[in-house]
């Protein structure tokens, strides 16, 4: 399975969730920036407790560093090593070992192209950005997405208010 996809995924879905929760609370109450901020902190304290002591940050780099090491054994570079980024964990993936140009140049390509990698690189230089703050963007959109669905459900309800038959 893609590590993009079981790491984002259900963080997607929770967001989309607290977001739908959310929304109908604060439309049907009236309340919508308290209960929408709140909302939106279980969002991101979800994100946060999903990456660190959820796990999903360690799963998610042990199915890149897995993946990458398969490529490079595949073609024969069993003297390079692939790792991401730590401090903070991104998804920039740091090769090392004894290399000509013409490899160097390949592999970056190739290693680049893995699923979960953003980029790949020989030097450790710069960071990017961290894993977790992708994952409070992916627990955010879900939250957007299913506040947004709770207010047309809303507008919906109100609709049908009107007919008193």
């Amino acid at each position: 399975m893609n590590p993009l996809w079981s790491y984002f995924w259900p963080l997607f879905a929770a967001g989309l969730a607290i977001g739908a929760i959310g929304g109908l609370v604060a439309f049907r109450r009236g309340k919508t920036t308290t209960a929408l901020a709140v909302g939106a902190a279980l969002s991101i304290a979800g994100a946060a407790l999903w990456h660190g002591p959820g796990g999903a940050a360690d799963r998610f780099t042990v199915q890149v560093e897995r993946s990458a090491r398969a490529t490079l054994d595949y073609y024969e570079m069993t003297r390079v090593t692939a790792r991401l980024h730590r401090a903070p964990l991104t998804r920039r993936l740091i090769l090392s070992g004894p290399a000509d140009d013409f490899q160097r140049s390949e592999l970056v390509r190739i290693m680049g192209a893995l699923p979960g990698v953003g980029r790949a690189r020989w030097s450790s230089g710069g960071g990017g950005v961290p894993l977790i703050v992708e994952a409070m963007i992916a627990a955010v959109a879900g939250f957007l997405t299913g506040a947004v669905l709770a207010y047309l459900v809303d507008l919906r309800r109100r609709y049908n208010a009107q007919w008193k038959w």
